[in-house]
């Protein structure tokens, strides 16, 4: 029931004011189009690198699915699905509605994007989403989520939402390398995918 309601709460949070002020307001929002640009560029350069044939693609808390065009000008041949679980977006934009730690396919996806969605997550949901996002992808993983080294060093608090659950890096860490080998830069390589990452490509083992 305390998870029923978690969800429901988080669904009405994500609303059309919500993207106003971070997403759709340039003078407020957290991400210029030129760092999505990059970040896009940036992903599909990587999994290029390690020679994955990306066919499926999924954005998992995709937002207002600015990724999209920039993944699929560079990976031809993949199709996406984006996840979400505002339903604002999904009736705005078409999205799959739904949640990360909930979402079940038949089939892997070559790719999988999450990017700052699980710091609006509680512990017990963000271990289930953890798990379930190494279920979810074949090769490649993109993750990423503010942590309290972020909001106190690196982001921008007056266009960063502070009402998230601020947890260590190594939090997620250890949770990921359950599933993944840790690449850098925010990828995250599926362990027995069949890819080859030089020794000294990989994230020194801590």
């Amino acid at each position: 029931m305390a998870t029923h309601r978690a969800r429901a709460s988080n669904a009405s949070r994500f609303d059309r004011a919500y993207y106003q002020r971070f997403y759709f307001n340039p003078r407020t929002a957290v991400v210029s189009a030129s760092e999505v640009r990059a970040r896009g560029t940036l992903i599909a350069a990587f999994v290029e690198h390690v020679g994955l044939p990306v066919r499926r693609i999924l954005d998992a808390g995709c937002g207002t699915g600015r990724l999209k065009s920039v993944l699929l000008r560079r990976l031809r041949r993949a199709r996406y699905t984006g996840l979400e679980l505002s339903e604002y977006l999904c009736r705005r934009y078409g999205w799959e509605h739904g949640t990360i730690e909930e979402f079940r396919s038949t089939t892997a996806f070559d790719l999988v994007v999450c990017y700052d969605v699980l710091q609006y997550l509680d512990g017990r949901a963000a271990d289930r989403a953890l798990a379930n996002l190494t279920r979810l992808t074949r090769g490649v993983l993109y993750f990423g989520a503010l942590t309290r080294e972020d909001w106190l060093t690196n982001c921008d608090q007056r266009r960063t939402d502070p009402d998230v659950h601020q947890r260590s890096g190594a939090w997620y860490r250890r949770r990921l390398r359950r599933g993944f080998h840790e690449i850098g830069a925010g990828f995250w390589m599926r362990r027995g995918a069949p890819l080859a990452i030089w020794e000294l490509e990989r994230a020194g083992r801590r």
